[in-house]
């Protein structure tokens, strides 16, 4: 599934925060669910393509794999990477058996070629969605997705599997390693805890020292010079700009004591704060890259209709070279470019939320836009 980048010395990764394709979408999807739900307010998943209908008129029923990701394709053909890589908050399952916990999203199986057309390499299964029908649906949802060549890292039939690392080659001598954890503050039930002998996600640790401990343990055996390391965590709330201490300072000693290049934060609905900390990609919240929300009202402030890609490049030292962000709007459950209003809007909400941590966007010819920091990457760390 890798793309080589213009440039063989450099790593090209993209990045995204939370991909929901159940409920509402997997409605219009060609092989759409039984879309009975379990929620308090909600009963059936077609009531959620009826209240975005209501906001942005009729959507087309079957669509083609290719339909969520509307805009987005193009644009990543256009600049090419060597690894994509999403956080997959959606079981891909049949099962019939949903956790008792309020939400339970599922996408029929038999619409995963809408996975494939992106085409993506790694889905982060660590997160408070991916037991959300049982462990037949993990178990499944697992199946499916390695049964097309999808890795998935985070979650697993055992302890050993959802604590393993996930490694993609990009090159001949360049690799991407994925480590993910889910945190309990996201969601994630202690229960869900995978073991031994148990099918489940792997959870965050309780203190830093925990973390780098397990990170180094798993990373010295394996690590070779020019990997990318990326550790994905599932952290916080849906809501609010916020980014809490404990937060950074894993964040700050997991690229300063770990090596790690990229802190992949999700679970906020929108995007968060960033940080490029010693030429180090830190994201506190990548926010929702696709969802079913459109129509839900109450948080309209935050504007969970405006997404973000991340496309983060990387040098053969691992210092990161550059930040491109590809801005969207979510309508008609499909990705369609930000107009230059919106894409304003995020701009500066980002960089007031970016302030602390002297980063600032720019805007390119192209209609993205560029993150630089404020003062010179200090010398990466050693590992």
């Amino acid at each position: 599934m890798t793309a080589a980048s213009d440039n063989k010395q450099r790593t090209r990764i993209f990045l995204a925060g939370d991909v929901m394709l159940g409920r509402g979408i997997d409605q219009i999807l060609p092989h759409p669910s039984d879309p009975i739900l379990y929620e308090p307010a909600m009963t059936s998943a077609e009531g959620y393509v009826h209240l975005a209908e209501r906001r942005c008129g009729q959507l087309p029923k079957q669509v083609a794999p290719e339909y969520v990701w509307g805009d987005l394709l193009p644009d990543l053909q256009n600049v090419g990477c060597d690894m994509r890589l999403i956080n997959l908050e959606t079981a891909v399952t049949l099962s019939r058996s949903p956790e008792p916990k309020g939400i339970n999203y599922r996408m029929n199986p038999a619409n995963i070629a809408v996975l494939e057309a992106l085409p993506l390499d790694i889905c982060v299964l660590a997160n408070n969605h991916v037991l959300d029908w049982g462990v037949d649906g993990l178990i499944e949802t697992l199946d499916v997705l390695h049964a097309k060549g999808i890795k998935t890292v985070g979650a697993g039939r055992n302890r050993a599997e959802a604590t393993a690392p996930c490694i993609v080659d990009v090159g001949p001598d360049h690799r991407v390693i994925v480590l993910a954890f889910g945190s309990e503050d996201s969601g994630i039930p202690a229960s869900w805890s995978a073991s031994h002998d148990r099918p489940g996600v792997r959870l965050l640790p309780s203190g830093v020292e925990e973390t780098l401990s397990e990170v180094r343990r798993q990373l010295d055996p394996v690590r070779r010079d020019g990997d990318i390391v990326v550790v994905s965590i599932h952290w916080g709330g849906n809501w609010g700009y916020a980014v809490p201490a404990w937060q950074q300072s894993l964040a700050h000693a997991l690229v300063d004591e770990a090596g790690v290049q990229i802190v992949h934060g999700h679970s906020s609905h929108h995007p968060k704060a960033l940080e490029i900390r010693n030429g180090r990609l830190i994201l506190y919240g990548a926010g929702d890259l696709i969802n079913d929300y459109e129509g839900i009202g109450g948080h309209e402030e935050y504007r969970s209709d405006l997404a973000f890609g991340y496309l983060a490049e990387f040098g053969k030292d691992g210092t990161l070279s550059s930040l491109r962000l590809l801005p969207y709007r979510i309508a008609s459950f499909r990705l369609q470019r930000a107009d230059d209003d919106e894409r304003h809007w995020l701009a500066a909400r980002l960089d007031a939320e970016c302030e602390a941590f002297g980063c600032r966007t720019s805007h390119t010819p192209d209609g993205q836009l560029e993150v630089s920091s404020a003062s010179p990457p200090k010398q990466p760390p050693s590992a």
